[in-house]
């Protein structure tokens, strides 16, 4: 009777497993932000990543994933990208709500404006739902203001994702009132671990690493990672070369498995070109919540 129970348990768990892993492709065709969704070139038949992939200030989706090649790499490691567009229009394009921060135009967030993070949220679940995302293995990354934009999804909705990449764009929360050159812990309390691969670039003059610029960067990158380690509970700091043209700054003996890291490309300006896809997959694909 006991290994009969056994089986049926494990008949039944079997035929959970299977269930979760169905995957629907004419439930991803149906949803509204269909256009800015690439999916592998082999197909998708089961629960596979997720990179979620926003733009600059001003900019879209469709010119973020153009530009990013990450179409390309998705295409090679069998994951989606999902390229949204922000909640305000601005300019030609779109800016993302960051609340109380000001977005490129000068402008804070008015109250009405789109909660972009409750916006990402929904999406994520709406392409979880199809069974064709694997919950698990949802990443984030964006460019300047996109990147902004992920560092703040990383503070205040970090259970969401396994990893995420800013690029150009680290932050973590806002300057500190009193102290602009330093990262105000109030408005970055991470809900739960999460490694963190940032890109950036020495000639930076929009976003620069050393700090200063626009009134909602100010901090460096050194202080925007020196921060993530105490929410990763990080305890070693290195810094190291990886090539000619590339180095890279962090914090080892994280918890949890985590990492905190930021690989600058000397006289790297402020674009995608500072990013290797393959590199920044291959962090991803190691991380699962």
């Amino acid at each position: 009777m006991v290994v009969f129970r056994l089986l049926i348990t494990f008949a039944l768990c079997f035929i959970a497993g299977v269930a979760r892993a169905e995957c629907r492709p004419g439930s991803i065709d149906a949803l509204p932000e269909r256009a800015m969704l690439h999916l592998p070139a082999a197909g998708v038949t089961g629960p596979v990543p997720l990179v979620i992939l926003l733009h600059g200030s001003t900019g879209t989706g469709a010119e973020m994933l153009r530009d990013s090649h990450l179409a390309e790499t998705a295409d090679r490691h069998g994951f989606i990208v999902a390229a949204p567009n922000g909640g305000i229009a601005a300019d030609r394009g779109f800016v993302w709500n960051i609340p109380g921060v000001p977005t490129v135009t000068g402008s804070i967030p008015a109250r009405d404006a789109r909660d972009d993070v409750r916006y990402l949220s929904g999406l994520i679940d709406r392409l979880v739902a199809t069974g064709c995302v694997d919950g698990a293995r949802v990443y984030a990354t964006g460019l300047s203001g996109g990147g902004r934009m992920t560092s703040w999804l990383g503070c205040v909705a970090a259970r969401r994702f396994a990893a995420i990449a800013p690029v150009v764009g680290l932050r973590a929360g806002r300057p500190l009132t009193s102290d602009l050159s330093r990262a105000d812990p109030a408005t970055c309390r991470s809900t739960a671990p999460l490694p963190l691969l940032a890109f950036a670039g020495d000639a930076d003059t929009t976003n620069p690493i050393t700090g200063g610029g626009a009134p909602y960067w100010q901090y460096s990158q050194a202080a925007a990672l020196q921060r993530w380690a105490v929410l990763n509970g990080c305890s070693d700091p290195y810094a190291r070369n990886l090539g000619a043209t590339v180095y890279e700054q962090g914090y080892a003996r994280c918890q949890h498995g985590t990492s905190v890291a930021a690989r600058v490309t000397r006289g790297g300006q402020h674009s995608w070109s500072v990013v290797d896809n393959e590199a920044m997959w291959a962090f991803f694909s190691r991380h699962r919540r």
